[in-house]
């Protein structure tokens, strides 16, 4: 058995003189901040549960800012806090895909 039951890892790359997009300048990393704190929130997070990480560049900031949830390995594109509260109560919680986001 693992030792959380998801991992979440949100991009946080961040581009320096490159003219491709990247999640971070797209508020990746604030957004993580955000997400560990609301999975605390929710007791969601520890041992058995969910751990939240960033993670450098994924190859997909084209496409981003992103999420990507594990095992699953569903990849989620996000606009707010609101999105981000929506995959968290939804996937996290209750174990349903947001179609809506999903990339």
């Amino acid at each position: 058995m693992s030792y959380y039951d998801r991992h979440v890892f949100f991009c946080c790359n961040q581009r320096e003189g490159d003219d491709r997009p990247c999640c971070n300048a797209r508020g990746g990393s604030a957004m993580r901040d955000y997400a560990k704190q609301r999975v605390r929130e929710l007791e969601l997070s520890g041992e058995g549960k969910v751990r939240v990480n960033q993670a450098g560049c994924l190859d997909r900031c084209e496409q981003g800012p992103f999420v990507v949830v594990y095992p699953e390995g569903v990849w989620y594109t996000y606009v707010d806090r609101a999105d981000s509260d929506e995959i968290l109560e939804e996937h996290l919680q209750h174990g349903r895909i947001v179609e809506r986001l999903r990339i």
